[in-house]
């Protein structure tokens, strides 16, 4: 029984996390970054002292208006095709880059520099751009007589676009690989809850089907009337039993294969714990120093035996994992109530305790069985389980559960 991580699966309780314009809507912000990098291109020019200034778009060249429009064109392409972009980047600029009367192709240059880093899948690929980009702000500057300071301003920048880009991906790689990683772990909790839950309903079972089989034998000795017939039918009762206990044990070994038949065969046939047994767990957490008050309301009787099985254990773990976060010495309340359409049960388990938080997708240790395990099984009994931190401090799970019908 382990802790209360949250996971983005099966209803997470973190927020969603933010995803801006780029996320949202790649393509037309796509389309408007290419637009306003060409516009930028073409109608933005260095003046003396470092000054800049904007001029009319009918000012600049036919023969770089169309080289610049290209160039920024393939930034729409930019994510799926981020090499191919560079190297159209990279040409245009060095075409343009003998003509004084315009403003360089270095912001196109940037845009892609930072693409090819964010996007490459070819690591290898991608330093041949940082390369070839560098090699060109260094030319076009010694071209155009730039200080030495200030190509070595350049290069800092298109460096640094292209760092940006790569941290981003190695980022978002981080991250895809963390939520697989708990997916996967949360698969096999789910698995592992399953099998369990599978062995404890084979026990509930199997204690019936061997009561059925004993009242079974003992009535074929006792029948009175037409004992010929009440043997025969009787017989037939006891045959089924036992074959509905060999089908179980066959079910539970395909769901547990590490099990073997001789250890099935010898596991103990006794009832498993329900809701009468709350106040023996609740002595036992007591005694390890967690301060309880059960409150337990009328509830729809009977109850499936399942389903007072589950509640059992959902208050178990939810005890347990005050115990484990909180301490002793925190106060938890226990309600169980049957629901407002009367057509199941409500189990709320409160703590005033205190508990620090991460981001389950950014959180590296792995997920505890806790919360998915008390989900699991109101799920499988068509029931639902929330379970989140109080508003100031403490915790709490509320799980409703069907009443199952007739007890089984």
């Amino acid at each position: 029984m382990t802790g209360r991580t949250t996971l983005p699966f099966s209803g997470s309780l973190g927020a969603e996390r933010f995803r801006g314009p780029f996320a949202r809507w790649p393509r037309i912000c796509d389309a408007i970054l290419a637009l306003v990098t060409f516009m930028l291109v073409v109608q933005v020019e260095d003046r003396p002292g470092d000054a800049i200034a904007l001029r009319p778009i009918g000012s600049v060249p036919i023969d770089v208006l169309v080289v610049s429009a290209v160039a920024a064109t393939a930034l729409f392409w930019r994510r799926s095709s981020s090499g191919r972009v560079m190297v159209v980047a990279l040409v245009a600029w060095a075409i343009v880059a003998s003509s004084a009367d315009h403003a360089t192709l270095g912001a196109i240059a940037m845009v892609a520099l930072y693409s090819t880093g964010r996007y490459a899948q070819d690591l290898r690929w991608s330093y041949v751009a940082v390369a070839g980009v560098l090699l060109v702000v260094v030319l076009d500057g010694l071209l155009a007589r730039t200080a030495v300071a200030q190509i070595a301003a350049g290069v800092v920048v298109m460096e640094s676009a292209w760092y940006v880009g790569r941290r981003l991906r190695l980022r978002a790689e981080r991250a895809g690989r963390l939520r697989r990683e708990h997916a996967a772990e949360e698969q096999r909790i789910r698995t592992e809850e399953r099998t369990r839950i599978a062995r404890e309903l084979h026990d509930v079972v199997a204690h019936r089907v061997s009561m059925m089989t004993v009242q079974a034998g003992a009535a074929k000795v006792v029948a009175a009337h037409d004992p010929e017939a009440a043997h025969q039918a009787m017989a037939a009762v006891e045959d089924a039993g036992r074959q509905a206990l060999d089908e179980l044990r066959h079910l539970l070994g395909v769901l547990r294969p590490d099990l073997d038949r001789d250890s099935v065969e010898h596991d103990g046939l006794g009832p498993q714990p329900g809701l009468a047994d709350l106040p023996d767990l609740v002595q036992e957490v007591r005694r390890a120093g967690l301060e309880v008050s059960v409150t337990i309301d009328e509830v729809v009787a009977p109850l499936a035996a399942r389903v007072e099985l589950s509640a059992y254990r959902i208050v178990q773990e939810a005890l347990t994992n005050v115990l484990k976060h909180s301490g002793p010495r925190t106060r938890t309340e226990v309600h169980v109530r049957s629901t407002a359409c009367g057509r199941g049960i409500c189990i709320e388990v409160v703590d005033d305790g205190s508990e620090t938080r991460t981001d389950p997708v950014t959180d590296t240790r792995v997920p505890g069985h806790g919360i998915i395990g008390m989900r699991e099984r109101a799920l499988l009994l068509g029931g639902s389980l929330d379970a989140g931190p109080r508003p100031g401090c403490g915790f709490r799970v509320r799980a409703e559960l069907p009443t199952g019908g007739p007890p089984q």
